[in-house]
This record gives structure tokens, C-alpha cells and sequence, in this order.
């Protein structure tokens, strides 16, 4: 009798959800997680936030001061939504750099119409896709302008490490733009959201996904256990980055961080 394929092993247990970024194995189980759920994952992510998320990819652009000469590197960039925004607002130079293979093949794909790429007069097209860890990018000191990160940074095997790298390829004078999710101030909202988030929105999004690795398990709870905006304004100034700023937007549910580099 031949054997039944065997079912996936699910990557985020009960016990391990408990302190996810404490998980040793961490980086591994976030990158399998990733490359199951890339098809769908655009579609999950506009659904689930009622299509906030590109309001909050535009607000974090436009804190970020986009000028004509930046060169941009969009760490953690996933299928590529935050990398495409920059291109629209005028960037010079937009990389989008992921370790999840099937999340670049899905930026890939999409349509140059979809995702404002274009050539500029160096010939440069941009977004430009590469494979590369945000624990060891492969890019020379002082390579950009702007290190940008989207929903991403909590996901990191190592944050302080993360952030350290992306301090090192950023110029003197650069910005540092990171947009994460943080637990609402106002208690009540609070409540409400993560009952949300916690309980009703896993189960859709697992059914709409196919996740069958606990994805959607994962990611709220990585956010109810994720660091505070004056806790990560205090790591941002321990990686070496300067006067970082805070600013909440949907009445906390996200926050965008800005910090620059001095020297």
C-alpha cells in the first residue's frame, strides 16, 4: 500500500508560542513559516487590517523624507509592498532584501504596473530583489541612504543584531524607518483589538491561507510579546542610531520609528 504523504509538522507549537523570540531556533522557523505563507500573504495582510496597511506603508514613506537621491534598502521586504512604496514616492534606488526564497518570487512576479518599478537614467530598475539575512547583509559599509524594515524587525532571530547591521550599511546622515505593530495605549481599544487579533483573525487567515505550519498563531502573539515603542527607541539608541522618534498611528496598533545615523 503506498504511504500517505505525511502532514506538515507545524512550526509554531503551544509551548514555543508561549516566549516566541526566545525560540532558539527562531530564525529557521520564521523562514519555513514565510516561504508556505507567501502566496496568499498580500491578500491576508489587506484583508485582515481593512486595507490599512498601505496606509501605514505610505505614512511611514512619508516620514522617512524620500528624496530623488536615496538609495534604499528594504530589509525583510517580503513580497515587496513597502520596497515598491518607496519607488512610487521617488526613491533613486530601491533593493528589497529577504532570507524567505518564495516571498522574493512573489515580489518578482508582480507587475511593474502594480509596483511602480521603473528605469532611471543610470539605468537602474527598481525595486531590485535579493536573498540575503538581515543578520548578515551582504552590502558594503555605508551603502544607503534609508534602511527601511516593515513588520519585520520582530521576526529577527537576533534584533540587536539586526539593527546593528542596518546602522552599518546606513550613510552618516541616513534614516532608519521601521514600521511594527505595538499594543495599543488605550485599554479598552486594547482589549478589543488583541481579542481580534488573538482569537478570531488566526482561524480566517489560516482557512485563507492554507497555512498549515501556524503562522497565524505566531504572528499576534509575536506582537503581544515584542518590545514597546520606548523600548525600542532605547535598542535603536543602543545599535548606535540617533534621536529616534516614535510615532503611533491607528490609535497604536502600528508605530513608525525614525532614527539616523551621525557618523
Amino acid at each position: 500500500m503506498p504511504m500517505r504523504p505525511s502532514e506538515p509538522q507545524q512550526v509554531w507549537t503551544d509551548a514555543l508560542l508561549d516566549s516566541p523570540h526566545e525560540v532558539r531556533d527562531k530564525a529557521q522557523r520564521v523562514r519555513t513559516m514565510f516561504n508556505a505563507i507567501a502566496p496568499r500573504y498580500e491578500l491576508v495582510n489587506t484583508l485582515f487590517s481593512g486595507g490599512r496597511d498601505a496606509y501605514w506603508r505610505r505614512k511611514a514613506v512619508e516620514l522617512a523624507s524620500v528624496r530623488r537621491e536615496d538609495v534604499v534598502l528594504d530589509v525583510a521586504c517580503g513580497t515587496g509592498d513597502f520596497a515598491r512604496a518607496f519607488v512610487r514616492s521617488g526613491a533613486g534606488q530601491v533593493v528589497g532584501a529577504d532570507f524567505a526564497h518564495e516571498m522574493l518570487l512573489c515580489a518578482g512576479r508582480r507587475p511593474r504596473s502594480a509596483g511602480g518599478g521603473r528605469t532611471d537614467a543610470a539605468g537602474f530598475t527598481g525595486p531590485h530583489w535579493i536573498e540575503a539575512d538581515a543578520l548578515r547583509l551582504p552590502f558594503a559599509d555605508e551603502s544607503f541612504s534609508i534602511v527601511s524594515c516593515a513588520f519585520g524587525l520582530r521576526n529577527l532571530g537576533d534584533l540587536d543584531q539586526g539593527l546593528r547591521e542596518a546602522r552599518r550599511v546606513l550613510r552618516p546622515g541616513g534614516r532608519c524607518v521601521i514600521l511594527e505593530f505595538t499594543r495599543p495605549d488605550n485599554a479598552m481599544f486594547r482589549r478589543v483589538y488583541e481579542f481580534y487579533s488573538n482569537r478570531l483573525m488566526p482561524k480566517a487567515a489560516t482557512m485563507i491561507s492554507g497555512d498549515r505550519y501556524g503562522a497565524y498563531r505566531y504572528l499576534p502573539r509575536s506582537v503581544v510579546s515584542f518590545l514597546t515603542a520606548e523600548e525600542m527607541c532605547r535598542r535603536l539608541r543602543e545599535a548606535g542610531l540617533s534621536q529616534p522618534r516614535a510615532t503611533p498611528l491607528t490609535l497604536g496598533v502600528v508605530t513608525v520609528y525614525v532614527a539616523g545615523r551621525d557618523a
